[in-house]
């Protein structure tokens, strides 16, 4: 046994000295040699991956296709013959249906809703033009707007977030879905006009993620709008679009803020940004997050969740902002700079503002080496991505939606998304959070479609406090959470219905129109 043991230490002790005499590591033992040239073939792994059972290769991924052929080529149709959609590939309608199944589990209040309003059916009549997402989650909220009574045509509001299986499920389940992942500038549009433009249909309702589809219908289709009942609009970005369309009386329907609803700002900004900001570096650049340092631009509900998530890992976390009240940053122990002060050191840079030209070439040109460059925000004018587009530098695919961007002396960025959302295009979110948005959606879509003529003029609106609250309600069950009670004498004493709302109408965490914030 003593004889193996010295015999072990031996080889240890060689093995340092040939790594210390030798840095680069360029070293072949015929012992390695010898074990490596007993593995697999490249004929032999094939057939051992060909034995492994079916159910657990019978799986797909989003990024894999069958060809490069442009669904805008194709003419695809579902097993009940219709082909009113535009999508990747109809096949993968099945694999689609299984990722719904999963997420109506992590969607309680959506579900709930479903459930209960169904056979009332509010939505009945309603023609829905939507461009948002298109993952599993928001199949969910579709299929219960058509539960409730709505038709509807999709097109997706990034040309990366699609989920092609589950665009597939939809447009088997007779859905008129326009969107596939990867689609080019011109398709985005294309897509939009298709869900738009159909002799016969005439949307009533439109709901929104960033203003693109309501921007286009002003464009190209403005009397449309004599017919729309209202807009429903969920991001900063969007929101204040519309503001500025209402403020210069250019506003014709009225439309629903659903970004600054509280449980939107808290759950969708906050707590899904907390965790997805790590899913998505950790997928696309494999990144350790330790002692990095990281500037986040924007310290809203969307930098917030950002900060303190890389805060836990260890990162030495910056931040600039504009604002100097605004859920300031020091208080919770981040050092607010300027971009120009830290951009030459520090290892990741995240923008989470949703103005323009943030990350600009100037700033670009001075990172370090390696420096990954991301954007958080709903649109892509954050990082000035285009500017990037020169013949002197060198674009290099690294795997999907990560690119390296090479200057002449070799210094070289690892760029995400192309600037785009950074958590839907490389990665997911989580379920449960959309729950949150998804319903509050479907009740402002309710709201505005059944309003009285005269209630809602030709503005921009929050969702009553009231429905907010009730939409915070249907998730305790899942927690198994019991709030509080007030009794009739408190309920008095503060002013407030036993059964609320608790709070004002006033009352939110940050208005979208004074969240654009730059460096």
């Amino acid at each position: 046994m003593s004889h193996c043991i010295c015999e072990h230490a031996l080889k240890l002790n060689r093995l340092l000295v040939a790594l210390l005499s030798n840095p680069k590591g360029n070293i072949q033992f015929a012992d390695q040699k010898q074990e490596f040239n007993k593995r697999p073939t490249k004929i032999g792994r094939r057939s051992l991956s060909r034995s492994i059972s079916q159910s657990s290769t019978d799986s797909y991924s989003s990024d894999s296709s069958d060809d490069e052929t442009s669904p805008r080529d194709k003419q695809q149709k579902n097993s009940k013959g219709n082909g009113d959609f535009c999508i990747k590939n109809i096949k993968q309608a099945d694999f689609g249906r299984r990722e719904i199944e999963i997420a109506e589990q992590e969607m309680p209040a959506l579900m709930a809703l479903r459930k209960r309003a169904q056979g009332e059916k509010p939505l009945a009549g309603a023609k829905v033009v939507g461009c948002t997402h298109i993952t599993a989650q928001t199949a969910v909220l579709m299929e219960t707007l058509s539960a409730l009574g709505a038709q509807c045509r999709w097109a997706a509001c990034n040309i990366y977030s699609t989920q092609n299986e589950v665009a597939a499920a939809l447009a088997e389940g007779g859905f008129s879905v326009f969107a596939w992942k990867g689609e080019s500038e011109d398709d985005f549009w294309w897509c939009i006009d298709r869900c738009v433009n159909l002799e016969g249909w005439q949307p009533n309702m439109i709901l929104d993620d960033g203003g693109d589809l309501t921007h286009w219908i002003y464009k190209k289709y403005p009397n449309m709008f004599k017919k729309i009942k209202g807009i429903v609009e969920e991001s900063v970005t969007g929101v204040h679009r519309l503001y500025q369309l209402s403020k210069a009386g250019k506003l014709c329907v009225p439309a629903m803020n659903v970004n600054d609803s509280v449980t939107k700002q808290k759950f969708d900004n906050l707590y899904c940004c907390r965790e997805s900001i790590l899913d998505g570096l950790k997928r696309t650049t494999d990144v350790m997050f330790g002692g990095k340092q990281v500037v986040v631009c924007g310290y809203g509900e969307v930098g917030k969740g950002c900060c303190a998530a890389l805060k836990a890992m260890g990162s030495i976390v910056y931040v600039t902002e504009i604002d100097p009240i605004s859920h300031c940053p020091i208080m919770d122990g981040f050092r607010l700079v300027k971009l120009n002060e830290v951009i030459r050191q520090v290892d990741i840079v995240i923008t989470c503002t949703g103005n323009k030209n943030v990350v600009v070439r100037e700033y670009l040109d001075r990172m370090k080496n390696g420096c990954i460059v991301c954007n958080m925000g709903h649109s892509n004018t954050e990082i000035d991505v285009a500017s990037l587009r020169t013949p002197e530098l060198t674009w290099e695919r690294v795997r999907s939606q990560v690119d390296h961007v090479i200057w002449p002396d070799g210094k070289r960025i690892v760029l995400l998304a192309e600037g785009r959302l950074l958590n839907l295009s490389c990665s997911t979110v989580p379920t449960f959070v959309l729950s949150i948005t998804a319903t509050t959606q479907a009740l402002a879509l309710i709201e505005l479609y059944n309003a009285p003529e005269g209630r809602y003029k030709q503005d921009v609106y929050l969702l009553p406090k009231k429905m907010d609250e009730y939409v915070a309600s249907l998730h305790l069950p899942t927690f198994d959470a019991h709030l509080t009670e007030l009794s009739d004498e408190q309920a008095k004493y503060l002013g407030l219905n036993k059964n609320g709302p608790f709070k004002p109408n006033y009352y939110r965490l940050r208005t979208s129109s004074d969240q654009f914030n730059t460096t």
